[in-house]
């Protein structure tokens, strides 16, 4: 039995692999926007460090915002988990923007590719919440079935 926050991890990890995917093809292909782990980097004071910006953006989807999911999804406004997700991924892609304007390189919100930058930002994190959401989802149908089956109390 899982409690909520490693269901979270399990669930963030599975997002991140996505959206790791999704980037990894950006930054081959292109990149068409900036890397969010070359982001991340740059506010860590790491400049073009890709290592260090791809373990930040591992930890950072797994770790931070999956254990986070977790213990606010029971809160979240909708009844779906996949639309939880969602909804928690837009309020931490609201976080990002302000971290990115505080802290990040200011030369990614100019030039010709601002509307590109941020919408990439919104899609890969709505993307993110979908699997997240529908990840943790699962994985609390699966427990409550299980207990079900054991004629146990349900975990939520």
């Amino acid at each position: 039995m899982m409690s909520r926050v490693q269901k979270g991890v399990v669930a963030g990890f599975a997002a991140t692999v996505v959206v790791s995917i999704l980037e990894a093809i950006n930054m081959m292909a292109g990149p068409w926007v900036t890397p969010y782990p070359d982001m991340l980097a740059f506010m860590m004071g790491m400049e073009g460090n890709h290592v260090v910006g791809w373990i930040a953006h591992v930890v950072t989807g797994t770790v931070v915002l999956g254990s986070l999911y977790a213990i606010v999804c029971p809160r979240l406004p909708t009844d779906l988990p996949a639309t939880k997700g969602i909804a928690f991924a837009v309020g931490a892609f609201c976080v990002l923007i302000v971290g990115l304007l505080m802290f990040g390189d200011p030369g990614v919100f100019s030039g010709g590719t601002l509307g590109i930058t941020i919408a990439w930002l919104l899609v890969s994190n709505v993307i993110f919440g979908f699997v997240m959401g529908t990840v943790y989802g699962n994985l609390v149908e699966r427990e409550k079935r299980a207990a079900k089956l054991m004629d146990g109390v349900p975990a939520h």
